[in-house]
């Protein structure tokens, strides 16, 4: 437990004394999504690191990425390079057709993951051919690349497609491997190298077409990021993301509804997800964290004017376009959620902090703006492109910035220690006053110490792992908020600290970042200072139903089945459905063993017409399905090929030995002349929040004039008061919509629809 700082007072050599004002930080710059326009053309399931230069580097998918430029081929594992996280330049690939290993046999190369690990970077990547993970390892960001092989075994002991790996490194240094894909998410330990699994293999998540693992640490929880849906399908693509968090990396991970992510049904955590603007299916996520302490979200997206490649390979590959997008990512009440819940930015957005008020990356190999104190001054050199001092004996040599840091700082540096003691500055006065973070050796541990007036007057230590590598370069990160200091060692700055530490401190005055060395060589690199972020702890309100409309509202308590009787605001397409009665208030309809899917349209469909403008439709439904594909639920309706449509429905779960899946599915159909040749007709799912026997489930619609297209989006409930918000589909405006009900695809099952209301937002 960290202990708290003493509090003292007296004279302005004292930490709490005088307070003197912060220095101004330029103005926040803006960025635009994609960050990869003009400079690749796609750039799907990317993974981002900031590199022990102090750039920004990316990996994609095998894909593409130069069609513009008129090339047929793809570039393998493509590499992007970034100084500020949004203006990227194209850096190499990871392999080419030469350099390949060969026990790949040509298999298409996905899903890369970048970790750093003793020293040296860790590409990991899916060899689809091969149904398993391999491992790249590099001593820079570029290459050149080492091959480790593969890190699965064979079998990999999870019942799945062994895909869209993502490492964890957990405190204490343990390392685990996520993986899997359609429709289980894996998770096993590590050796201590990170190239091989060893232990069993636990199952932490299932559901239709879970996949794309991510895993952080915060806050003493683990949280799994995944997607679902289908991820590269152009305007049809029903990605989203979404989380579950856990104690344990090992799990039991539950959604933000308390469903465990391992539950047979659909989950909530939605992340991120389409909002009706440009951007469709984001998804396939890493994380990134700024300067401030901002963390990002990187991930990719469909742009829904351009949503499809055209055919490469001489025309055998047809894929999705799907460019970079970042944003900002929130932590609202325990979960994380994008932009509050405003989903992928389109238009300029304030940019990451990428330029620190104080600092340096040392790559001019200047100690321009820094200061030495300490009684060994000298020895202090950043002639290899970081900050070196050897033999300060049993006194610090301290090294700071001439430029004062904000009162609530993110401070951090890549620091090592061949022998002796390496250690961040905080909030430096003089060698009498400051706060300074060691990695000490000899006591093999995180030591925060606050010196005020020359003397030790707090210190709290953390034990690092046991093998500790000194040598290697970590990341010593400290966040200053009011009085209290939170402290991650880390290897890469994702997330997954190796130790952290906890501290109050007392209100103090200003001082600056920087180095110390004790007793040995040290190295230390990338110092900065930025203003601590803000922290988003709202989410944007959620829309309510709105006023209810009774003429386009039937709560179901009559005696005639509705469209069966003259007057009737309903009517039947194909039908009235055989077995359709009222009962107690209720309409009752068994399922039919008939379709409402492309070309099979057989099921009966009962209709009403909508409202003018904007509007949200609602039903309750009681309904127990037990077989494949049976379902029920609401749709708004143009023509059998042409709906949005919500419903409980049963799914067989890929690889799961017969089990069935309960999903809130939401589809649309529609035409998709945008593929090569075009296809008359595509119908596509998003998958939203857990199912219950009894549910609630809304439909809003929104007319978007500007674009002239018709824009859906999805809502679920278990309760009727606390609703799960969906993403959103859209089809170009051309007929008008009608609320419509279905109950279908297998006989055995019945619906109950208690009501169905309508409401003006």
């Amino acid at each position: 437990m960290a202990r708290r700082w003493l509090a003292l007072s007296s004279t302005g050599l004292f930490l709490c004394g005088l307070i003197s004002a912060a220095p101004v930080a330029a103005a926040a710059v803006t960025y635009a999504n994609p960050v990869t326009k003009g400079v690749v053309d796609t750039f799907p399931d990317l993974v981002t690191i900031r590199g022990k230069d102090g750039l920004w580097y990316a990996y994609g998918t095998q894909n593409p990425v130069f069609q513009s430029e008129g090339e047929d081929g793809e570039r393998m594992l493509p590499i992007l390079r970034s100084a500020d996280l949004v203006n990227w330049q194209y850096a190499g690939v990871v392999f080419t057709p030469q350099t390949q290993p060969a026990w790949h046999n040509g298999s298409r190369l996905w899903a890369p993951d970048i970790r750093y690990v003793g020293n040296r970077y860790h590409l990991y990547y899916s060899v689809p051919g091969r149904n398993t993970v391999g491992l790249a390892t590099s001593p820079t960001p570029t290459g050149p690349w080492s091959d480790a092989g593969a890190v699965l075994p064979t079998p990999s002991g999870c019942p799945t497609g062994n895909i869209d790996q993502a490492l964890f490194t957990d405190t204490g240094g343990a390392h685990y491997l996520y993986w899997g894909s359609y429709d289980t998410i894996c998770v096993a330990r590590m050796n201590a190298g990170a190239t091989r699994i060893e232990g069993p293999v636990t199952q932490v998540a299932r559901g239709r077409r879970m996949e794309g693992a991510f895993v952080v640490k915060r806050n003493g929880f683990y949280y799994l990021f995944y997607s679902d849906a289908g991820c590269c399908d152009g305007a049809f693509s029903g990605y989203q993301v979404k989380a579950g968090r856990a104690t344990n990396p090992l799990g039991p991970f539950t959604d933000d509804e308390g469903v465990d992510l391992m539950a047979l049904t659909s989950k909530g955590g939605i992340v991120a997800g389409a909002t009706g603007n440009r951007w469709i299916g984001p998804g396939h996520n890493g994380l990134q964290t700024d300067l401030s302490g901002q963390d990002w979200l990187v991930y990719h997206g469909i742009p829904a004017e351009n949503p499809d490649l055209a055919p490469a390979s001489g025309g055998t590959l047809k894929l999705t376009r799907r460019p970079m997008l970042i944003d900002r990512l929130d932590w609202i009440d325990g979960w994380p959620v994008l932009r509050a819940g405003a989903g992928p930015s389109e238009g300029a957005q304030p940019a990451p902090v990428t330029t620190p008020v104080a600092g340096s990356t040392f790559n001019d190999r200047s100690l321009s703006g820094m200061r030495a104190d300490g009684v060994a001054r000298t020895g202090w050199s950043a002639a290899q492109g970081h900050l070196s001092h050897e033999g300060s004996g049993s006194e610090p040599a301290y090294l700071a910035t001439a430029t004062k840091a904000p009162a609530d700082v993110r401070a951090e540096a890549d620091l090592r220690a061949a022998s002796g003691a390496v250690g961040l500055l905080v909030n430096f006065v003089d060698r009498r006053n400051h706060v300074v973070i060691w990695l000490d050796r000899s006591r093999n541990a995180l030591i925060s110490r606050a010196v005020i007036d020359g003397r030790t007057r707090s210190e709290t230590s953390t034990a690092l792992p046991a093998g500790f590598r000194f040598e290697d370069w970590h990341n010593v990160a400290a966040e200053v908020r009011g009085g209290r200091m939170v402290v991650e060692v880390s290897a890469d700055r994702l997330r997954d600290s190796i130790a952290t530490q906890e501290i109050e401190l007392p209100a103090g005055r200003l001082g600056s970042v920087g180095v110390a060395a004790q007793g040995g060589k040290v190295d230390a690199d990338n110092l900065s200072a930025a203003p601590l972020y803000q922290p988003v702890t709202t989410r944007l309100p959620q829309p309510s139903a709105g006023e209810l409309l009774p003429q386009y509202t039937d709560e179901f308590n009559g005696t005639s089945v509705p469209g069966t009787t003259p007057g009737s605001p309903w009517r039947w397409v194909r039908g009235p459905a055989t077995g359709t009665t009222m009962v107690d208030g209720t309409l009752s309809w068994p399922t039919q063993n008939a379709e409402l899917y492309l070309g099979s349209n057989t099921a009966s469909v009962l209709l009403r017409d909508a409202p003018l403008g904007d509007y949200t439709i609602e039903t309750q439904i009681r309904f127990a399905p037990g077989s494949a594909a049976q379902q029920a639920g609401i749709l708004l309706y143009e023509n059998d090929d042409r709906y949005f449509k919500l419903v409980h429905s049963v799914l067989p779960l890929n690889n799961g030995g017969g089990a069935l899946v309960h999903v809130s599915e939401f589809t649309k159909e529609g035409e998709r002349p945008t593929t090569t040749p075009p296809t008359p007709v595509a119908n596509a799912p998003m998958f939203g929040g857990p199912t219950a026997t009894t549910m609630w489930l809304r439909l809003s619609y929104h007319a978007d004039t500007a674009d002239r297209q018709a824009e859906v989006r999805a809502f679920t409930s278990r309760d009727g008061t606390h609703w799960v918000a969906n993403s959103v589909w859209t089809l170009p405006e051309r007929g008008t919509l009608k609320i419509g009900l279905v109950s279908m695809n297998r006989v055995g099952a019945e619906a109950r629809f208690d009501y169905l209301r309508t409401y003006r937002p």
